[in-house]
């Protein structure tokens, strides 16, 4: 079970609300969250420092795994993830937890606004968690490095999964290069959730990615701008039965090298 709609007894449970731009997650948590959870922070805990691997690069194992014990987080109890409703930044933890190991991490369906409008308890304040002892072991997840995803943009199906301007290099409102890899196709990670925040059915994704060529056995992987709407997407895929890796450092990193193509349209 990767979703879920309430908090299972003995889950540990990690406030990942964050935006692009703001405002800062930490301070929504401080205003209320699901009693008993964490907060952790994207920018910090759930990504490497900005540099040569892009804005959110994978983070240094060491550190990742020291946020996640800091936060509660044990191999052998369920890590509930959420995030303010639409799961971009929750499937962002979700995809780094089972990457480095963790065998059992569910997404709260609809986050915290789904939550409140359930008519649930709410916390104010900070919570300090049990340490935990999980230990991160790289490698549970599939992984796309830029070499990779160009090829797979060639050779099977590659998801953008930024908004179509964007895609399209018409607006770019984040990195300094507009643009997209050549022959991916365009997905926007909004499409994949409901008004609500909920993820669309599962034959409903499948029936989405099955426009893009995703599907039937076909290799697919997805990027975004820096990996956190990316990891949305491998999330959907998932929920619609379709393996897919991720290329952490997506866009903002594939225009680090100005020798990788660049298309628009």
């Amino acid at each position: 079970m990767t979703l879920v709609d309430e908090i299972p007894p003995g889950a540990t449970v990690l406030d990942v609300r964050w935006e692009l731009g703001g405002p800062p997650g930490r301070e929504l948590y401080l205003e209320g969250h699901i009693p008993g959870a964490v907060f952790v922070d994207l920018d910090t805990a759930l990504a490497g420092p900005p540099g040569a691997g892009g804005r959110h690069p994978l983070p240094d194992p060491g550190v990742f795994g020291g946020a996640m014990r800091a936060a509660g987080v044990s191999g052998s109890r369920p890590v509930i993830v959420y995030d303010a409703g639409n799961s971009i930044a929750a499937a962002r933890a979700w995809w780094l937890l089972r990457y480095f190991g963790h065998p059992d991490v569910r997404v709260l369906d609809g986050g915290f606004s789904g939550w409140e409008a359930a008519g649930y308890a709410i916390e104010r304040g900070e919570t300090v968690a049990e340490p935990g002892d999980f230990i991160p072991r790289p490698g549970g997840m599939p992984l796309l490095d830029a070499d990779a995803a160009g090829a797979l943009a060639r050779a099977g199906v590659l998801i953008d999964a930024r908004a179509g301007e964007r895609f399209r290099g018409e607006h770019e409102p984040i990195d300094p290069v507009a643009g997209r890899i050549p022959g991916a196709v365009n997905v926007p990670a909004p499409e994949l959730v409901e008004a609500d925040g909920r993820f669309l059915a599962a034959d409903a994704l499948r029936a989405r990615f099955g426009e893009v060529g995703a599907g039937d056995g076909a290799a697919v992987g997805a990027y975004c701008g820096s990996g956190v709407a990316a990891s949305h997407t491998v999330l959907a895929l998932s929920l619609a039965g379709i393996p897919a890796a991720l290329y952490v450092g997506s866009w903002s990193d594939w225009i680090t090298d100005p020798r990788r193509p660049v298309a628009t349209s």
